[in-house]
């Protein structure tokens, strides 16, 4: 993307700004979207990815961004000023995020890019069209435990002015629980890409993993992306994206995003980024009225989620 679309990218968004609006969501294939994206839906499906094409899925929160600056370090071998030639948004496009107008949808972005692409999406499993299994991209899930998962969204949705009022915590939790936030259900999003995981080579990497010990897990993306990077670049890279330095980067915190759409007086969009925060929130009976009915929706699927380190 040249300096004038950059540009023009920024001009878009500060224009949009003041007519943002909290939009309200619309099911897709029983997933709550978007409208914007609800409405767009057949273009999204039809996508059709280069195979060199890298996408990257999550719930919304789950270690997205992260996981967006490891991979574009590992493809530039970890060269700092070239991952800062523009925002996160940018350099790696949300497939499926459409906004009012001006503002380019993921779709015009991922046109004026060549392959291989880094693409971010946060569409459940059975939503993520054909295109990326037939062409057998190389795809990397990264799943958050729901506890900070659900505390880290709340605050997201408190914060983003373009997403349904989050109202009180208490009822968000219940929201949460019942699937029914934006991109729908914690449970089965994680159970879909789960189950699907060895059929289709997907790298499913555990957000509270990175947390532990990140340069284990950058390894792993590195091998299974195929590229060989030395360990002094390794080590950089664990560097640069460590919460400290991304919150702290402007190419990779959203401070792009106007705070009529991330109102940065409630929340950043960069938080805390730690794992068991969750238990500043929970109460004792919300925490045991969760555990009782996450034992229920993941029944029969054992997925090694941890909620401390």
């Amino acid at each position: 993307m040249s300096e004038e679309e950059k540009l023009s990218y920024s001009e878009a968004i500060k224009k949009a700004g003041a007519a943002i609006t909290r939009f309200p969501l619309k099911p897709v294939k029983g997933v709550p979207l978007m409208c914007f994206i609800a409405n767009n839906w057949d273009s999204i499906w039809a996508f059709h990815p280069d195979p060199s094409d890298i996408l990257i899925a999550t719930y919304p929160k789950a270690g997205t961004t992260w996981t967006q600056e490891i991979v574009d370090l590992l493809l530039h071998n970890g060269d700092a000023e070239a991952c800062k030639r523009a925002p996160t948004p940018i350099r790696s496009p949300f497939l499926e995020i459409f906004s009012p107008p001006p503002i380019p949808s993921g779709l015009d972005l991922l046109k004026t890019m060549d392959p291989p692409r880094i693409i971010k999406t946060h569409l459940s499993f059975h939503l993520v069209p054909p295109g990326f299994w037939e062409n057998k991209c190389k795809v990397i899930y990264v799943a958050r435990n729901a506890k900070d998962n659900l505390v880290s969204y709340y605050h997201f949705d408190c914060m983003n002015l373009t997403q349904p009022e989050p109202g009180p915590w208490e009822g968000y939790v219940t929201k949460f629980m019942k699937g029914e936030l934006a991109w729908g259900s914690w449970y089965d999003h994680v159970k879909g890409y789960w189950v699907e995981r060895e059929r289709k080579n997907i790298l499913y990497l555990f957000y509270e993993d990175m947390k532990e010990n990140p340069r284990r897990e950058v390894e792993r993306i590195m091998k299974y992306l195929e590229l060989s990077v030395s360990d002094e670049v390794i080590s950089r890279i664990v560097e640069l994206t460590s919460f400290k330095n991304m919150k702290k980067n402007p190419m990779a915190n959203y401070s792009c995003i106007p705070d009529t759409i991330f109102d940065k007086s409630i929340s950043h969009f960069m938080r805390k980024g730690e794992v068991g925060d969750w238990k500043n929130y929970f109460t004792t009976e919300q925490s045991k009225t969760f555990d009782e009915d996450y034992e229920k929706q993941m029944k029969g699927v054992n997925i090694p989620f941890r909620t401390l380190i």
